[in-house]
């Protein structure tokens, strides 16, 4: 059985606004395996880019907060490392690849100077600018990019937003680290270039690192996961193996996103939408935060917060109906 790469263990996050403070992260746990590639799954707002970026600790201070919880990596506590300790593990340790690739790209280096650093930074110091040079040009080429030498010479703002996501996640990919978190990695890209970056990441995988993909598309969870996560109004709502969720999801949660999918193995019928809407986080429900969108809520779900439970084979739920 592969040992445990990550452990997250009851995070809550909380972010202090001129509305008031509210919980973007409450009480999660979960674990990511060596090896393994995980699905982290939900509808935006409910918490899964704010658990990422609290794995490399980059919360923005003071108007977010870690409140409580421990973060696991190789034996420590992500938490209570100083900031220099954490520097050395951003990038060599842990890659991210981050949704909005123009927030975080310099605007002021060429595409190559940025990702040359990174390479002689994080992955070999004593490495000579040419070589490194040359691998940063050959992942380019690996992400689908044309003329890859001349885009090393770019600024970020000459480049379209699918071409500044490529560069992100060759940045991320070319230091083969233990892990990479993958937010919402191939929203800019057509459907040629999304496949050839999951066989990229699928490649990595094979190399020994376990990937974290953040995402609210059903169907890249199927084809890339083994393991799944389903986040609802920051809570984790169920969690197991790709086929116990996807064959027999026990959260009513995770079935009206499964019935929201079109399938084309079956006659084509009316996609099913969860009624509803997101609660506003300044403004959850009393007890089960699914409840007032949930055709199966009953008085209990009014008064109780439910909590996850071991359904056998690591298959978890926090719904009282099981």
């Amino acid at each position: 059985m592969s040992k445990k790469l990550l452990e997250i263990d009851k995070l809550t996050v909380s972010f202090e606004t001129d509305e008031g403070v509210f919980k973007a992260v409450e009480d999660v746990s979960f674990h990511v395996k060596n090896n393994e590639i995980v699905g982290l799954v939900g509808e935006s707002g409910c918490g899964k880019s704010v658990t990422a970026l609290s794995i490399l600790r980059l919360i923005p201070s003071p108007a977010g907060r870690i409140e409580k919880g421990r973060i696991i990596l190789g034996g420590k506590d992500l938490l209570k490392l100083d900031i220099r300790e954490m520097k050395k593990i951003r990038g060599s340790t842990v890659s991210m690849i981050f949704q909005e690739p123009a927030a975080a790209l310099s605007p002021l280096h060429k595409i190559g100077q940025q990702m040359i650093e990174g390479l002689m930074l994080h992955k070999n110091k004593n490495i000579s600018k040419k070589t490194a040079w040359n691998i940063a040009e050959n992942w380019l080429k690996k992400v689908s990019i044309p003329d890859a030498g001349e885009r090393m010479f770019s600024y970020p703002y000459q480049l379209s937003g699918g071409m500044q996501q490529r560069v992100m996640i060759a940045m991320a990919l070319m230091l083969a680290p233990d892990l990479v978190i993958a937010d919402e990695p191939t929203t800019a890209l057509d459907v040629t270039t999304q496949a050839q970056v999951f066989e990229l990441i699928k490649e990595l995988r094979q190399s020994h690192t376990s990937i974290l993909l953040i995402t609210h598309d059903m169907g890249i969870i199927w084809e890339m996961c083994g393991r799944v996560i389903v986040m609802y109004a920051s809570r984790i709502v169920e969690e197991g193996n790709i086929n116990d969720i996807f064959s027999k999801p026990a959260h009513p949660y995770t079935r009206g996103l499964l019935k929201s999918v079109p399938k084309l193995s079956t006659e084509a019928k009316r996609l099913m939408p969860i009624h509803g809407y997101v609660p506003s986080p300044f403004n959850y429900p009393s007890g089960c935060y699914f409840r007032d969108r949930c055709p199966q809520a009953f008085d209990r779900c009014k008064k109780e917060k439910p909590q996850l439970v071991d359904l056998g084979n690591g298959h978890k739920t926090a719904c009282f109906l099981v």
